[in-house]
């Protein structure tokens, strides 16, 4: 199998003690389950194994983190330590600047200095594009204890929250005086956001580093419902939709009777619920 040697290509020239065997037959479960779940994607298993063996990173530098465990003393989390790239936190740094700078148009208003619409709506959609960039760039870093998510992911997570923050930038704006449907429109971006982190949640895999998933297994063994029970996870499919479809009915006929103002409790009201069923099935008794 091509991870197979890709792993032994990248540890050749290091000396292989019992720690560091223990290291790589982690790295290579991980990569392996990695390999496969690229694969079931549509995936050729080569392209698979070299994307796998890519997202680990450089194998030395993990190496020489675990060889000074071998004399003891300092703890796990301090031995594993990543510090964060410089080049991330400048680029953090000047997105949440621009971030800020493109609020302003939103803020003006409030000191009677007429801004027109079309300048109020692109501030909102300049900040939400900004606001998902950093949720995406942040995802795609190596912290101390997880691995950087996949590029797809992190850009799925990305939209999610660009979609979240213009919502909520729409809804603002209703309130400074414009019509009822802008309040719509923000109560539905939204909601596809809410959805849209439900199911990228749901779905995410791993991506504890393999100390940390030895140290949860060491002192407490969480089940993963869904994963153990796919009964379950095909229940909390229907509940969802089940959740959803009356909240987009009771939004409905809110909206006709007490009017918009007040339909947008019932989406709220969705996600809490939809929140309450999730957490039930994943922590409560088999």
């Amino acid at each position: 199998m091509d991870i197979h040697r890709l792993l032994d290509e990248a540890f050749a020239g290091i000396e292989v003690t019992p720690e560091i065997q223990d290291l790589k037959e982690e790295m290579r479960a991980n990569l392996v389950a990695r390999a496969a779940e690229l694969e079931s994607t549509g995936m050729a298993p080569p392209e698979a194994a070299r994307r796998a063996m890519a997202e680990l990173g450089d194998v030395r530098s993990v190496v020489e983190d675990v060889e000074p465990a071998a004399s003891g003393g300092a703890p796990d989390w301090l031995r594993h330590r990543v510090r964060p790239r410089p080049r991330y936190v400048l680029r953090a740094v000047l997105l949440a600047a621009f971030g800020v700078l493109a609020l302003v148009p939103l803020a003006l208003p409030a000191f009677d200095i007429a801004v027109p619409l079309a300048g109020q709506l692109a501030a909102v959609a300049v900040a939400a594009l900004i606001g998902g960039v950093i949720v995406a760039d942040a995802l795609r870093q190596e912290t101390t204890t997880n691995y950087p998510v996949p590029r797809g992911r992190a850009v799925g997570y990305g939209a999610a929250a660009t979609v979240g923050l213009a919502g909520v930038g729409a809804g603002a704006l209703y309130w400074r005086g414009l019509a009822l449907p802008w309040l719509a429109a923000g109560g539905l971006m939204l909601l596809v956001a809410v959805v849209a982190f439900t199911y990228l949640g749901v779905t995410q895999t791993n991506r504890h580093k393999s100390w940390v998933v030895r140290m949860q297994n060491e002192h407490a063994e969480v089940g993963d419902r869904f994963a153990k029970d796919p009964a379950a996870a095909a229940r909390f499919g229907i509940y969802t939709m089940v959740i959803w479809l009356v909240a987009f009915a009771a939004f409905g006929v809110l909206s006709f009777t007490v009017g918009w103002a007040w339909s947008w409790l019932a989406l709220l009201g969705g996600v809490v619920v939809m929140m309450l069923t999730l957490t039930r099935m994943l922590f409560g008794k088999e």
